[in-house]
């Protein structure tokens, strides 16, 4: 059948085989639509692909993607094509020879500056080294606003540059501000009620 054929007798033609495509083709089907996806790859899952390389290692070619959301509505509907792998995510921040938590908590700042702070005094101290910055347009102002010069130079301007060849005063406050800070001893990246990884990848979830 040629394509011009099976596409006038569709329902519905779904470009993109990524996380929205993906969905509203499933939901459609099972409403009982006739239902094409395409996409530009030549792989299901968007930037979410994964696949297996010559060592039997899954690999995200698009880089790391880590499932985590608050609603169980959201995982229960996954849940249907998955099963999971339990998964919280914590990252070190290797600073002057030594590995501290990040997301900054108060056991990064602790041990960074030899304090021993309780969750209050983590509060006042950061907010006596904070630079209040008006407007916050950057992701330097966003992070100088939360957690002051020493910090931002320590754990922030070292990775921008790594990770995407920028500075700080380069990008949007809105991708620092994904990255909390906390009082407390919390050393996850993520805080969502569900937090997990496809058992067998995404692709096989897609």
């Amino acid at each position: 059948m040629s394509v011009a054929t099976s596409v006038s007798k569709l329902d519905v033609l779904v470009v993109g085989a990524g996380f929205a495509g993906a969905v509203v083709a499933e939901r459609l089907a099972h409403a009982g639509r006739r239902v094409l996806v395409i996409d530009k790859r030549a792989h299901v899952g968007g930037n979410a692909f994964d696949e297996f390389d010559a060592h039997g290692v899954l690999i995200h070619r698009y880089g790391p993607h880590i499932f985590h959301t608050q609603s169980s509505r959201v995982f229960a509907y996954l849940s249907r094509f998955t099963t999971w792998r339990p998964y919280e995510h914590r990252v070190q921040a290797l600073v002057n020879g030594s590995f501290y938590p990040i997301p900054i908590n108060r056991s990064t700042i602790n041990r960074l500056y030899g304090l021993a702070l309780d969750e209050a005094g983590v509060a006042a101290y950061l907010a006596k080294v904070a630079e209040p910055r008006e407007p916050v347009r950057t992701s330097e102002d966003a992070v100088l606003a939360s957690v002051g010069r020493d910090l931002c130079d320590k754990f922030f301007r070292g990775y921008t540059r790594k990770q995407w060849g920028l500075e700080l005063s380069e990008l949007s406050a809105s991708v620092a501000a994904r990255i909390p800070t906390r009082s407390d001893d919390d050393d996850r990246y993520f805080t969502d009620r569900h937090q997990a990884m496809p058992a067998q990848g995404y692709t096989a979830m897609f």
